[in-house]
């Protein structure tokens, strides 16, 4: 644990002392968190008390055990009335679905639509309600363009995956090679982006929505992805660029830019770039900030049952840790993420095998439920095809594979191999969604805890309910562990979406002149901070939808970018598979001491 203290202790990013700088930056970020919190504390909880927002966030069609605090009946509250900000952010959000989101297949896959029973809903004019699958032509995007990489670069995440694993492991990091960090604390930044919330609430969401069967299509998803994420990370570390502070920059808007130029289309590169951007920046201040403050402090309150002022307390303190982190960059960070993520995906994991063992006679059944509902043809999840979409979905939420998101920092690492770094990001969405979502899938069903919730709304709040009741079936105390590791995992979320997205503010801001967006970057930083703790205090609203949409949309400039980068990065490919096949590429070893 030294080198995670030393992380939050008195150490300056470069290991020097600390300096006069230094400390004015700490106080600014404890003055400012005081005074956030007194203002809070004065000002009072404005919110509705906990056992409303418990009977609100439960949808009408709910199943009693879908609420594990059940609460009074309450009225359903006023729709909210959002201000012009939010009614101008409503119309946005709304344009970006049409556009990006729109069924490419045309409603070939409707049903009619039917109730828990297996009924058919009929409205009030007597006439059956269709519902059924749509194809959005985003989610098509991701699973084309996924299965697209696979094929064009000879199935690389299954033929190179144990020559990743040596890597990742260090038998191949040259300390004298450029870059920032190493390739395990590469893989670990990236990895506490991705490793949250979507695989404790979102597996079970893409159940409530989908059934069992949609776990099978998230795998199968993770599988395609992780070439499609190899693709991304090693055009990062072949295209990044060296800032005069001797850091990296990289990622999607640095590939699409400079890469697209070498071909002689540097206008839409350009384009992309700065789109993809923009995208960034924003999906860093609502899912990767806000959101998760949001949620991780809703989970806690559940847990614990905090008065009514603990989220301004909350707020201050996640708020703090998160900047205690951020103000030292990359080198910081993945010194946190690599004892963090270790660390939570293990009490995670082992919580999980618990449970599964204890209901181990019926893992060869929920098993079987999770394969043979990929293929269901019942409409109350849209037939298959709508388990296929759900699947799709979850899974990019959950481990980011075609959104780029990874490669921002994949390209921080210490390398002169490109492909040789995006082997190693290939092995995200393995660890993320093969192994820590296929877990939370075999507890949510081999405890039966799915079976209660099908039809509740699918938000966060009613997904991470249900891992939570499939916890706490076998231990009482286990949905506490389950409240850590939200934290946790939305802490370290957090503090790598925030790398993210000042990466891509440097981009934006460096085309006002060299160095400005690096210098302007403890801006980006405060920002963030001050977003973190408004996350935890208020509602979030079209803020989110609008995040949302950024997240996955930056899956279209990216993959778009990639494909035509795809023959360039072949050459590359190819290159570095037979020197090793060869035996020409050994691992490092340190020269002997004189």
């Amino acid at each position: 644990m030294a080198e995670l203290v030393c992380c939050f202790g008195a150490r300056a990013p470069n290991g020097e002392s600390v300096n006069k700088s230094w400390i004015r930056r700490m106080s600014l970020f404890a003055l400012m968190s005081l005074v956030l919190t007194l203002s809070g504390v004065a000002l009072g909880d404005r919110a509705p008390p906990p056992e409303a927002v418990a009977a609100a966030s439960a949808a009408p069609s709910a199943a009693p055990s879908a609420a594990p605090s059940a609460a009074p009946a309450a009225e359903a509250p006023a729709p909210e009335q959002h201000s012009a900000f939010g009614s101008a952010l409503n119309t946005f959000n709304g344009w970006v679905a049409k556009s990006l989101f729109f069924d490419i297949s045309a409603g070939a896959f409707q049903y009619p639509k039917l109730d828990a029973a297996g009924n058919e809903v009929r409205g009030k004019d007597g006439k059956v309600e269709m519902g059924g699958a749509t194809v959005p032509f985003i989610v098509a995007i991701l699973a084309v363009g996924s299965i697209f990489f696979t094929l064009w670069y000879r199935f690389i995440n299954l033929r190179a995956f144990r020559h990743a694993i040596d890597v990742v492991r260090g038998k191949y990091d040259d300390p004298e090679d450029e870059g920032e960090i190493s390739h395990f604390r590469a893989l670990t930044s990236a990895l506490s982006a991705t490793v949250g919330l979507g695989n404790i609430a979102g597996v079970a969401i893409a159940i409530q929505k989908g059934g069992p069967g949609a776990v099978f299509w998230m795998i199968v998803m993770a599988v395609f992805g992780m070439s499609a994420k190899f693709s991304s990370c090693t055009l990062a570390v072949l295209y990044r660029r060296h800032n005069p502070d001797g850091s990296m920059s990289g990622g999607p808007m640095y590939y699409l830019d400079l890469g697209l130029k070498k071909l002689g289309i540097g206008p839409l590169g350009k384009v992309l770039g700065c789109v993809y951007a923009v995208m960034v920046m924003g999906g860093a201040f609502g899912g990767g900030n806000m959101f998760q403050s949001n949620q991780s402090f809703a989970v806690l309150r559940n847990a614990v049952g905090l008065g009514p002022n603990a989220k301004y307390v909350y707020a201050t303190v996640i708020a703090v840790a998160v900047g205690l982190v951020i103000i030292g960059g990359i080198k910081r960070i993945g010194a946190a993420t690599s004892r963090v993520v270790p660390a939570m995906c293990a009490i995670y994991v082992f919580a999980a095998i618990a449970v599964i063992l204890v209901n181990a006679k019926q893992i060869p059944e929920a098993l079987g439920t999770i394969f043979s509902m990929a293929f269901t043809k019942n409409a109350v999840f849209g037939g298959a095809v709508g388990v296929l979409v759900i699947g799709v979905t979850r899974a990019s939420f959950s481990n980011e594979a075609g959104l780029g998101s990874a490669a921002i920092a994949h390209a921080a690492a210490k390398t002169d191999e490109p492909v040789r770094e995006g082997m190693v990001a290939m092995l995200g969405p393995f660890i993320d969604t093969i192994i820590i979502c296929l877990m939370t899938a075999l507890v949510v069903v081999v405890t039966g805890a799915w079976k209660g919730s099908l039809e509740s709304a699918g938000d966060v709040d009613q997904g991470v309910i249900m891992t939570s009741q499939a916890f706490a079936s076998v231990i009482s105390w286990f949905p506490y562990v389950l409240s850590v590791c939200v934290v946790l995992f939305a802490y370290s979320t957090m503090i790598s979406w925030c790398y993210y997205g000042e990466r891509g503010w440097i981009y934006l801001l460096d085309h006002f002149g060299e160095g400005v967006g690096l210098r302007s970057v403890v801006v980006f930083r405060v920002l963030f901070v001050i977003a973190a703790w408004f996350g935890a205090v208020t509602k979030l609203g079209p803020v989110l939808d609008f995040s949302d949409l950024m997240i996955l949309c930056m899956a279209f400039p990216n993959i778009v970018g990639s494909v035509i980068l795809a023959p360039t990065l072949l050459k590359h490919v190819q290159d570095y598979w037979s020197r090793y096949k060869s035996g020409e590429m050994k691992p490092y070893e340190p020269a002997p001491a004189e």
